[in-house]
Order: structure tokens, then sequence, then C-alpha cells
């Protein structure tokens, strides 16, 4: 959580780590008849869930609750307004600069941080998601899939990451892995592309949004495309009617009551959110050229780009008028009270904090970040209920479970310690520590409380273990 909510985004790795290990590690899996007509719900869910896992053990998922709560807000909205679904619809932000969103098998959607930092309006962003929501519904994955007469799982985990991701990478990997004949058969089709726009369109108006901004969503991505050379999604730079497309949507919102075409949106949560991520990972003169006001949001963002550029005095001065600007401002109250706490001024941070949690008690980074300050000065008493909050929010956060590992080692519960550093390593995706800490937390449970805790860890190692091993 806080260690890569710290770093600069990872660019082109990413992608490529991701197809990498869904062609070597899922490949070998029990092979999987799926003739016409044979994949099915079970299998969808299974797919979805296992490339849930790839996507979340091998890039960069972002966890702060500004974030995500935002995104998985928009796909809720836009769920609640579509017909019933057999799934869940889980949601996640993945740091990588592409303009893309994606949704997979099983109710499966992620958003790119580019694609928030580029858009102009939450309709925009929520025009995107509906379309991509659309493939999903419409089951456009899972009908190509059943065209290709016979492929394994992970094949078709593979084929999965190559057609939502896109790129140049994905179409290629895809390829290589099924036969151009089967790859070309998993591509969506124009006819899928047209289908997603009009069905898409539906759910966004449905939601409340206007329909303006699928339209407005799309020309964004165009014009980015042309002007920086930036990743689009597939469906969009693989069809040459992507005009023809906009002019229809343009078509059918003619025909759409005034009152709906005229619909407003509330942008303040969309315009915290691209601030923040413009200021943790944007170019740093390009964010500071957008943080120029003297609002508290706009001298937090300045403030974290200074704390970037490691100008500590000049950012520690900005934050302090973030603050005077916008007291009551649960996130900016966080990111100066993270701010303190880095630079060892554990006083100032503490009250920062804790005010940031009295106004926003869900904030769970604020909580990590106050856990570890009473860890380290000698509380850890009083950290173990934030670190229990926090992971009920984050149960797969490797961080998280590292940090309460060491607090509990020093306590001297050295089971739980090993448990939870077993739960690290699984996240993290560390194999060989993770067989190590597992072990020594098998020696180590006791208690009826420890072998009830030990038994639920063992069931998700031996599920994560057998991926490693295949």
């Amino acid at each position: 959580m806080p260690r890569s909510y710290w770093k600069k985004a990872l660019r082109g790795v990413a992608l490529t780590t991701l197809l990498t290990f869904g062609g070597n590690a899922l490949l070998p899996l029990p092979a999987q008849a799926f003739f016409f007509g044979g994949v099915t719900l079970k299998d969808e869910k299974e797919m979805g869930r296992k490339f849930d896992v790839m996507v979340r053990s091998h890039m960069p998922v972002i966890e702060d609750p500004e974030v995500s709560q935002y995104v998985d807000g928009i796909v809720k909205r836009l769920v609640k307004a579509i017909p019933p679904q057999p799934f869940t619809f889980t949601s996640g932000t993945i740091l990588y600069n592409a303009l893309n969103a994606f949704a997979v098998p099983g109710g499966y959607v992620y958003v790119f941080s580019g694609l928030i930092m580029n858009l102009n309006s939450e309709s925009e962003l929520a025009g995107v998601m509906a379309h991509e929501l659309a493939h999903v519904t419409q089951r456009h994955v899972a009908s190509r899939m059943e065209r290709a007469q016979f492929v394994s799982v992970g094949s078709l985990l593979l084929a999965v990451a190559g057609i939502v991701i896109g790129g140049p990478g994905g179409g290629a990997a895809a390829a290589g892995a099924l036969g151009a004949g089967q790859a070309t058969m998993l591509n969506y089709s124009r006819a899928d592309e047209t289908e997603a726009d009009h069905i898409g369109l539906q759910y966004l108006v449905a939601a409340g949004y206007p329909p303006s901004g699928m339209v407005g969503g799309f020309k964004v991505l165009r014009q980015k495309s042309w002007m920086s050379g930036i990743n689009v999604p597939t469906y969009l730079s693989t069809h040459p009617d992507l005009g023809d497309r906009i002019n229809g949507l343009q078509a059918r919102i003619t025909h759409m009551a005034a009152s709906v075409q005229g619909r407003k949106v509330d942008n303040t949560r969309f315009r915290r959110v691209q601030t923040l991520l413009w200021a943790r990972y944007g170019d740093e003169q390009a964010a500071m050229q957008r943080f120029s006001g003297r609002d508290g949001l706009a001298l937090m963002g300045r403030a974290i780009v200074l704390a970037r550029r490691n100008n500590v005095p000049e950012a520690s001065r900005v934050f302090d008028a973030a603050v005077a600007a916008a007291p009551g401002d649960a996130l900016v109250l966080r990111e100066a009270g993270a701010f303190h706490y880095r630079k060892g001024d554990i006083s100032k941070a503490e009250k920062l904090l804790r005010d940031a949690i009295r106004r926003d008690p869900h904030d769970y980074m604020a909580l990590f970040f106050l856990a570890r300050l009473l860890d380290e000065s000698g509380r850890a008493s009083q950290a173990a209920p934030y670190y229990g909050d926090v992971l009920r929010h984050l149960p797969e956060d490797a961080e998280v479970h590292e940090a309460y590992a060491r607090s509990l080692g020093n306590a001297g519960r050295t089971a739980d310690a090993y448990r939870h550093l077993t739960y690290s390593a699984i996240y993290g995706h560390r194999k060989k520590q993770a067989e190590r800490y597992f072990q020594q937390a098998k020696e180590r449970a006791a208690t009826p409380a420890e072998k009830k805790a030990l038994a639920r860890l063992e069931s998700i190692y031996k599920e994560r273990k057998e991926i490693w091993d295949k």
C-alpha cells in the first residue's frame, strides 16, 4: 500500500510482466475443453478470479481509499442500472500511464490511472467504463472463446490479457500462445465494439449520467493518442471507423430528451482523485503547472510534488499552507500527516493523522500511518486495533501484513507474527519466503485461536501455491 503509493508509476514493465506470468505460470493448468457453446458461467468466474490474481500479483494496484472507493462507487452506480448479473462486479485501479479501462469475465473491472488523469469529467470516465461493462454483460469474450474449438484455461487467461489490455504486447502474446487462428477468433469484432458502444450508452444514461460522457471520453482518448502517442484501448486503436462510431453515438443522443442530454455531474470527487494521482505519479513539471491555485487541494498537490523532489523544507511550508487553507479536509490532513511522519516529526504527524481519521474514519491509509507511528514510538498495544481495521479493508495488502507482523513479533506473539509474514509473502508474490514463513507459523501455532487462524492461512496458501507450482 503506502510503499507503492510513494513510488513513481511503473511503465512498460508492468504489462510485459503480466503477460509473461500468464504465459509461463498459467498455461500448464489442467487442460479444459471448451467446444461450441461450452464456456459456462462457472468457467467465466474461474477465469476472472485467476486473472485478478495475476493482476494483483504482478501489477501495482492503487489501494488509496480516495481513489479505490471513488472508482468502486462509479462501478456500483453503473451496475445498479444494468440488468441483474450472475456475478458480483469488483473494481481495481492499476498504476499505469496508459489510457485504458477493461473488464473481464466474472465481473472484474480495472481502470488505469492514466485514464483518470487525462479525462475531463466523471461522466467521461463512466462512459468508458460503461463500454467495458457492456463487453462483459454481452459475453463478448466468452462467445469468442466458444469459437476457439479447444484451448486450455491458461491459454484463455493469456488471451483475455491480450484482448482487454491491448497494445503491441497483448495481441502478440495471445497469438504466440494460441496460434494466429485462435487469437483472431478471440479478438473483439467490429460488431462487438458497436454493440458495446450502444449497450454501454444505455447503461450510462440509466445510471443518471449525461450521454455525452461516452462521446467525450472517446474523443479525449483519440486526441491524446494523436498528440502524444499514448497507448489507447484496443477498441479505439484497431478499428478505423471510430469517427463513424462517435457519429453514431451522437445521432442516438440527439433523439434523447433534452433533460437527459442536459444532465449535470458534480466533478468534485473526480477532481480530488485526479489531483492526488497527478501529484503522486504524474510528470513533476506538468503536475506543478496544474497546481497553481491557492486552495487547499492545489497546495496539497504542490507539496506532494515538492516532497517527491526531496525539497523537504519547501514541501513542509506548502503543506502547512494547505492545512491552513483547508483545515477540515481529511485528505489534506492525511497527506500532511503522512509527510511529517516520514520526516520524523512524530508529534505533528500524530495530531494531523488523528484529525484526519476523526473527519474520515474510513480512510484506512491514515489508519495505517497512525498505526506505524504508534508502533515506532513504543505504543504497539495502541497500534494493534488500527492494523486490524486496515486489514479488514485491505486483507491482501503485503505491506500492511508485514508491518503488523513486525509489531506482533516485537510484542512476543511469534505465531501471529509468522502468520502475517506468510500473508505478506503470499500477496507480495514471494514464493520461497511464503514457504519458509508458513512452516514457522505451523510450528508455532499452539492455542485454539492460533490453529483456527492457521487453517484459514493454509487454505489461502495452498490455493496460491497451486498456481506457483504449475
